[in-house]
């Protein structure tokens, strides 16, 4: 059954800068945040936004007690503007993004995320992506190598590469099991460690649904439909994913990014926003126990300022 990473940590930071406003659920995925947050906050309302179909599906059927306290709209997080300006919403009373891939997803053979199990290598979470299956059969070495690298950090990205290249001269690369297979046959596995085919799945899917695409500015433009003193929760579930919004909410509090010689600030930095979580909030260890997916998840927390500093 799926469960809700940080749901108690969520509920609690994410509370609502107006008992009446609007709260945004970036990635409302299977809506057990946003069903928590609708509980425990009786008069807010609540923008559910995802890019899979399948999953507002499920949302649906799971918020709808909730009436018209609840919209639904199909989309990327990176689209926050266009989706608000749409549905008429603006301020936003706290914002929501719980990035990368749902356990819905995970679950689904079908989907094709998991090399374990045997199914087409799709790895979509919205129609609108491309698939992993067309990224193994059509890109070149180098290009195949640098996703491998960049997105996966796997350090046997170029050999890695060059066997794909190898096996899809014999036959296209349709499936979990064959990429799977491949891999494995270049990264061996040692007793207690990760599947050897692990980070070249992590790296495929982040490109294949360009995950990382956009999030900076998707951070930017969260903060800057909030209202004073709302606030913006983000999960992340690798280092890279992490990385990008702990820079992106220390630049908007005011961190100069600046080469270290300039004798003055070009950059602009504007103090906008006050981190609450000097520190990423991870799961308790009873929580790991109960889902060990949560082991990776990563809640960074800011607050919109009352004033913004010039």
């Amino acid at each position: 059954m799926h469960q809700s990473v940080l749901l108690s940590e969520i509920v609690e930071y994410l509370r609502p800068s107006r008992e009446d406003g609007t709260l945004v659920d970036a990635t409302v995925g299977l809506g057990g945040h946003a069903e928590a947050l609708l509980a425990r906050y009786p008069s807010v309302r609540l923008l559910g936004i995802d890019r899979d179909p399948a999953a507002l599906d499920a949302s649906r059927a799971r918020l709808g007690r909730f009436g018209d306290r609840v919209t639904l709209a199909q989309g990327r997080h990176e689209t926050l503007i266009d989706i608000l300006k749409k549905q008429k919403i603006e301020p936003v009373s706290g914002l929501l993004a719980d990035l990368g891939v749902s356990s819905m997803q995970l679950d689904d053979a079908s989907r094709g995320f998991s090399f374990r199990y045997d199914a087409p290598l799709d790895m979509r979470m919205g129609p609108e992506s491309k698939t992993a299956a067309d990224l193994v059969n059509t890109l070149g070495e180098q290009e195949l190598a640098t996703i491998l690298r960049e997105y996966g950090e796997e350090p046997m990205a170029r050999r890695i590469a060059r066997a794909i290249v190898d096996g899809r001269a014999e036959a296209p690369i349709e499936t979990t099991a064959r990429l799977a297979e491949i891999v494995r046959s270049v990264k061996k596995s040692k007793p207690h460690q990760i599947d050897p085919s692990t980070l070249t799945f992590q790296a495929l899917r982040i490109a294949a649904n360009e995950e990382l695409i956009g999030l900076d500015r998707f951070i930017d433009d969260a903060v800057s439909v909030l209202e004073p003193g709302a606030r913006i929760a983000v999960i992340s579930f690798h280092s890279l994913e992490d990385r990008i919004v702990k820079r992106a909410m220390r630049r908007l509090e005011g961190e100069c990014t600046c080469p270290p010689n300039l004798p003055v600030c070009a950059c602009g930095a504007k103090e906008v926003v006050e981190i609450l979580t000097s520190r990423p909030v991870t799961a308790s260890e009873e929580e790991v126990q109960r889902n060990p997916r949560s082991r990776s998840a990563k809640l960074r927390v800011a607050e919109k300022l009352l004033a913004v500093s010039s």
